[in-house]
């Protein structure tokens, strides 16, 4: 499932760790996102949104 609109920073940040599809963002946890320079807890919430849609979590921490 493709990423939802985040702000290109957070899709850079999501690219530097190889995320490119919702199911590759399940691999981590939301600390791990909000770990990564330019990825901010506006993104998470977007993420998070779309995520509970679907069906799927962040890796528990």
């Amino acid at each position: 499932m493709e990423l939802p609109k985040i702000s290109k920073p957070a899709l850079r940040a999501l690219g530097s760790i190889n995320v490119k599809t919702l199911e590759d963002v399940t691999k981590y946890s939301e600390a791990e996102l909000l770990a990564l320079h330019g990825f901010g807890p506006k993104a998470i919430r977007i993420l998070k949104g779309v995520m509970e849609e679907q069906g799927l979590k962040f890796k528990e921490e």
